[in-house]
């Protein structure tokens, strides 16, 4: 039995295709990882010379592929063999950290050294998305004596490598490299020069080297159009502060697509990170993803990076540059670290600062500020007390007082005793108590959109004194007026009927005095009412075995009704129907009033509610319509009627009645 080692085998064209489909968001990246290759290789050069050039020249070729030239710090042919030919080998990962050739042609997996772009010695390969051929010659600053290298790279795997003659056209006159590429079938449009020209500005714009593109002329000369150079635009020198914000304005709105409401300036040396972040001038999700524009060294790393923010910073934008972040593998993206996290937790604290600068004085932003993102307001509120106190006072809530502030309601004007604030967890609740509150002058909050509740509950463990608490049957009952004793046993007879009648739907009757009397009832939720519902639910009795869960929670629930049907007496309609004598109609009345009040909330009803209205309505219908001619006169089949025994009365008695 024999042992040893073997080196991996790699099928060049299924990484390829796992870069293209896996990796890269789009083949477009191949000249990000073209120009960042150059960008390092020319940073090494200037290490060895300060006074070296700096310029990465892209010139499309008349057979629609694209050369790269860079005046770099080039490659002996022992170099080309060591990185080149190894997938993945980086000079930055391996050389000496003190050796300033390292990252001539992108870092390896660990972190490279800050000064270049790359992380990854995998960026050349990307070239395959659009040629199935790559041309690198090369002449080394570091040993002029040894000859220009040519190094050919083929989709299927293979390579050649091969030493120059000084002379050779093909070879570069001066050190750096160059790189030719002809486009895949169906790829040509990656190469053609408007979109190199485009991709080029777009993500090397801002690098500090000459990026520049070589173009033909009407006469058929050439001429040199450069792409880069242009430094950030919140560094720039302005005559004030007023053109500074229209400029970056104008800065949001190219690149963005938005006009933003302000701007927050970001400063965050330890990440080497500088910026601006812009408030959208509308209304965002909380759930919608941030994506931010973020360059690393001058480099584009990508439009829609996320991760910068914290969760609740979800309406500003970024355009950031910094040189301490590391990018993911596909470099576009931020790798999660510790630098990250810190990072992360910064910005969020200087977009915190500027919120409660912006919001502690009235002002024009403000108002606009605050009934735009006041979302945005909440969801910090319930983390940051020093957020919570501040939209204690300037977030606006709907009540049953109209739209107030929690400090309005809860600091009336001297002499006025402090009244007891109740809030609602669910906007249906709200609507159902709201116009009997309002008619009683008691204030209820309507806290059932996202965070409210939750901010409530804060602002009442942090402000007891304000008497803060979610509304409870008990709260409404209080205001509700007990009808006459003798008017209480004049409808007991009804109102058992009535309860009888909504057995079935949990619920209970019950007859106050209240305004407004246009009102004819109302409805209320017991939290621990539904939720013994809910638990009689899953412990009624199933086919199969016995639920044993169910049992236990059988015993556990008592006879509470998890609804009641509050009617007020003070309503003509309620009157009535408490009158009437016949019992079929005051079942349907009393239904329809269940499910009219189920409406007052907003709620949308189910199937067998509507199943319910509709049963009640045809019942009423029978009894207020006669009969057509030639037709049955008794009730239409199974109905609740069907089971009346007293005989039909005449349209007179109906009348009458």
């Amino acid at each position: 039995m024999t042992s040893g080692t073997d080196a991996f085998q790699v099928d060049l064209r299924g990484l390829v295709e796992l870069l293209s489909r896996h990796l890269y968001s789009s083949p477009r990246v191949y000249l990000r990882e073209l120009l960042q290759n150059g960008v390092d290789a020319i940073t090494a050069r200037r290490a060895l010379d300060a006074d070296a050039p700096a310029r990465v020249l892209l010139r499309p070729l008349d057979d629609g592929g694209l050369e790269v030239h860079d005046t770099g710090v080039g490659l002996t042919a022992a170099e080309a063999r060591d990185l080149l030919a190894t997938i993945g080998r980086s000079s930055k990962r391996d050389a000496d950290p003190d050796d300033p050739l390292a990252g001539a042609l992108g870092g390896g997996f660990g972190g490279g050294r800050e000064e270049f772009l790359g992380q990854f010695g995998i960026g050349l390969l990307s070239a395959f998305m659009v040629a199935d051929e790559i041309d690198l010659v090369s002449r080394s600053a570091r040993d002029p004596q040894a000859p220009p290298v040519r190094w050919r790279g083929y989709a299927d795997g293979r390579y050649e490598l091969t030493e120059l003659d000084p002379r050779d056209p093909a070879a570069p006159a001066a050190p750096g490299s160059v790189v030719r590429l002809r486009p895949l079938r169906d790829a040509e449009h990656w190469l053609d020069p408007d979109t190199v020209a485009a991709l080029a500005a777009d993500v090397g714009g801002l690098l500090p080297v000459d990026v520049s593109v070589e173009v033909r002329l009407e006469d058929g000369s050439t001429a040199r159009r450069r792409l880069s150079g242009e430094e950030l635009p919140w560094r720039r020198p302005y005559a004030d502060e007023g053109q500074r914000a229209r400029a970056l304005a104008a800065y949001c709105e190219r690149t963005l697509g938005f006009t933003p409401l302000a701007h927050v300036d970001l400063d965050l040396p330890v990440a080497g990170l500088t910026g601006v972040a812009f408030v959208l001038p509308a209304a965002v999700a909380p759930t919608a993803s941030a994506h931010h524009r973020v360059t690393l060294k001058r480099m584009l790393l990508g439009t829609g990076v996320e991760g910068l923010l914290p969760e609740w910073a979800f309406f500003v934008r970024c355009v950031v540059d910094a040189t301490a972040l590391r990018p993911t593998a596909s470099r576009e993206g931020l790798f999660e670290d510790e630098i990250l996290l810190a990072a992360r937790d910064a910005l969020g604290e200087r977009v915190r600062a500027w919120t409660l600068e912006t919001l502690a004085e009235p002002s024009v932003l403000a108002r606009a500020f605050l009934s735009t993102h006041h979302l945005a307001v909440r969801a910090l509120a319930v983390q940051d007390d020093a957020m919570l106190d501040l939209a204690a006072r300037v977030l606006p809530f709907e009540t049953t007082l109209g739209t107030r502030t929690l400090a309005d309601l809860a600091e009336p004007p001297a002499g006025d005793a402090p009244p007891r604030l109740l809030w609602t967890t669910s906007v249906e609740e709200y609507r159902r108590v709201a116009a009997v509150a309002a008619a009683q002058g008691l204030p209820v909050l309507n806290a059932g959109y996202v965070y409210d509740a939750d901010l409530l509950a804060r602002v009442a463990r942090r402000r007891p004194e304000w008497r803060l608490a979610p509304v409870a049957p008990g709260d409404l009952e209080a205001v509700l007026a007990e009808v006459e004793p003798l008017r209480e046993l004049e409808v007991t007879d009804a109102l058992g009927t009535l309860r009888d009648d909504l057995t079935a739907l949990d619920c209970d009757v019950e007859l106050r005095v209240f305004e407004p009397s246009e009102v004819p009832a109302m409805l209320l939720t017991d939290r621990d009412g539904e939720h013994a519902r809910q638990a009689r639910e899953a412990a009624a009795p199933v086919d199969g075995p016995t639920d044993v869960w169910g049992a236990v929670l059988a015993g556990l629930t008592g006879p509470a009704r998890a609804r009641r049907l509050v009617l007020n007496d003070a309503n003509p309609t309620v009157r009535a129907l408490l009158a009437a004598g016949d019992a079929p109609v005051r079942a349907a009345g009393a239904r329809s009033l269940y499910v009219t009040a189920l409406l007052a909330s907003g709620r949308p009803l189910a199937g067998a509610e509507a199943g319910l209205l509709g049963d009640a309505l045809r019942t009423l219908l029978e009894r207020a319509l006669p009969a057509a001619p030639g037709t049955d006169a008794g009730p239409t089949a199974g109905t609740e009627a069907d089971t009346r025994t007293e005989p039909r009365t005449t349209e007179s008695e109906d009348d009458a009645r």
